[in-house]
């Protein structure tokens, strides 16, 4: 029987929704039956009826959207009863040394404020797409990128997205959908020793070897 996945997302300028498209492919691949739904539509009777659930969320001036949080606190009964993974995406993940679950400040700062302990977790580089932007939205993030030496000028489309990784995590919530679910509560929410790449098992205590 194949695996049930269902990918709920929160998106601001739409990457989000692009990286989800992406992991249902490469799912799909594997021979995963895959659902993906915005975080809006999403409810607790789409839940009960997967055997994995994965949520992902944007962030913009250095919040994910407060939605998340609400969500996953209010339906946490269902969620620990599910293997799970959780991803974020955003810019400064372009950054080597902030693009794992254990050093990316927007990933750690979220798992503090949330009860869920997924399974799997996952840290992506977002796209800068300034022609895209409001006026405010276009000046406040120059500003950003300014003050984080990132990319300035105001016509720049920049995909920071390493897609390799993107795929390579779809392949492991798979590995992961197949697998008995975890007791409640999950695992520990970030690795204390880190395999070193963008999206490591919560669980991870080293360099990774095969799928998890």
């Amino acid at each position: 029987m194949k695996p049930k996945i269902l990918i709920i997302y929160s998106t601001t300028d739409g990457h989000t929704l692009r990286i989800c498209d992406r992991l249902m492919h490469v799912m799909a691949q594997q021979d995963c039956q895959v659902q993906v739904l915005p975080l809006a539509q999403a409810t607790s009777a789409d839940l009960a009826g997967c055997d994995c659930i994965v949520v992902g969320a944007s962030i913009r001036y250095g919040k994910h959207q407060p939605a998340v949080a609400q969500f996953i606190e209010s339906h946490l009964n269902i969620l620990t009863q599910k293997n799970g993974a959780f991803f974020t995406v955003n810019i400064v993940a372009r950054k080597p040394e902030k693009n794992r679950p254990d050093t990316n400040p927007y990933m750690l700062k979220f798992l503090r404020q949330i009860t869920w302990r997924p399974r799997l977790l996952g840290v992506f580089a977002g796209k800068l797409d300034y022609p895209r932007y409001g006026f405010i939205d276009r000046l406040m993030i120059r500003l950003i990128m300014l003050i984080t030496h990132g990319p300035t000028d105001p016509k720049a489309v920049i995909e920071f997205t390493d897609w390799a990784q993107v795929e390579d995590f779809g392949r492991q919530v798979c590995a992961l959908a197949g697998q008995p679910t975890s007791a409640p509560g999950g695992a520990m929410a970030v690795p204390r020793r880190c395999c070193q790449t963008s999206c490591c098992s919560s669980s991870c205590e080293g360099p990774r070897s095969g799928l998890l």
